[in-house]
């Protein structure tokens, strides 16, 4: 069943865009936490964690290391969908393009990670 195979790239997407698209007053303010662009580190560290969940559940379709930047326009597309339906639909949170390129950063280190360690990587599943 194609959501058994997805059912993780599913739900880290279903993540990103409750977070996206949910009201800044969702998650409150804290005065303790005051470091100057951590929304940005958030964003990255999110497209990071769907990058790899994304290689991580395909790692066997992958026939070569184009397919896998092919598949990673998806979520390049969609955290930019995200940043212009913040725009549109949301009223206290606002689109960033600063935010997209984090997006994008997430997503690049995250391949560039899986071509690094994919040689020592073991897969028991045969």
């Amino acid at each position: 069943m194609m959501i058994n195979r997805h059912k993780f790239t599913i739900l880290v997407t279903i993540v990103i865009l409750y977070l996206s698209l949910a009201g800044s007053q969702t998650f409150g303010q804290t005065g303790f936490i005051n470091v100057p662009y951590i929304d940005k580190i958030g964003h990255f560290g999110l497209y990071f964690i769907l990058m790899s969940v994304i290689i991580l559940e395909h790692r066997h379709s992958f026939q070569n290391t184009r397919q896998m930047l092919l598949i990673a326009l998806i979520p390049i597309c969609f955290g930019t969908l995200m940043e212009f339906l913040q725009l549109v639909l949301t009223n206290d949170r606002k689109g960033e393009v600063l935010d997209a390129i984090f997006n994008s950063a997430g997503i690049t280190t995250a391949i560039y990670m899986w071509l690094i360690f994919r040689p020592y990587y073991k897969d028991n599943i045969k």
